[in-house]
């Protein structure tokens, strides 16, 4: 698997672009199947991608929102990644598959790997300066699945979070990489070696796109 890399400006001119991606892939999916499946991860960095969407001709109809990873956090908490996208997406009545976090995580992972597709047209991820994507984290237990799709991971930045782990992020159909700014600049370089060392560097899928800014591109 080679990485695509499409360089822009800035990093609203990034995420327009990614929601172009996403929007371009949506039509072509459901052109060939009638649905749309699209998951996507959480953090700041995607926001501005949502919003660009709402204003796009997406087929919302059509499409099923899922989440590759949540933080452990009361529902409607700021922390919750699926409180930001509700509110991204609230003027487009999207239908979003929450992540569930409130019980149990194990018996939580097992209810949400259920209800994953065996494919999953798009994936949205972002990369942190440490190397980790979704919440796949350097050093984590949940690196070294092999058979769950969906896992709790252990504290990080003060929360438990559940992720889909490798297996689950090998269900795509194809990457997107959305990374922007100074911070996670070597990380892309790692990234777009393949390098084992990083979290990010151990995903797998048919294709891979990465869009950055010129601020992030190695």
């Amino acid at each position: 698997m080679d990485h695509e890399l499409r360089r822009y400006a800035d990093a609203h001119a990034a995420s327009q672009a990614a929601a172009s991606l996403v929007l371009e892939h949506a039509l072509e999916a459901v052109a060939q199947r009638g649905t749309f499946s699209f998951a996507v991860s959480g953090g700041r960095t995607p926001w501005v991608m949502f919003e660009t969407l709402t204003t796009l001709p997406m087929p919302w109809g059509q499409t099923t929102i899922f989440q590759v990873d949540e933080r452990v956090a009361p529902e409607g908490s700021d922390e919750r990644n699926l409180t930001h996208l509700r509110a991204s997406l609230q003027t487009v009545n999207a239908r979003i598959v929450a992540m569930p976090v409130e019980g149990d995580l194990d018996d939580d992972a097992r209810r949400y790997e259920e209800r994953l597709p065996e494919q999953i047209d798009l994936v949205h991820l972002g990369l942190g300066p440490d190397g980790h994507t979704a919440s796949l984290i350097p050093g984590d237990s949940v690196l070294n699945e092999t058979t769950r799709l969906v896992a709790p991971t252990g504290l990080y930045q003060g929360r438990r979070r559940l992720t889909l782990t490798y297996p689950g992020l090998a269900r795509a159909c194809a990457l997107l990489w959305l990374v922007v700014g100074e911070a996670p600049r070597e990380a892309l370089t790692a990234l777009r070696r393949h390098d084992p060392a990083i979290p990010a560097g151990r995903v797998r899928a048919e294709r891979s796109i990465i869009i950055c800014d010129e601020v992030a591109a190695p």
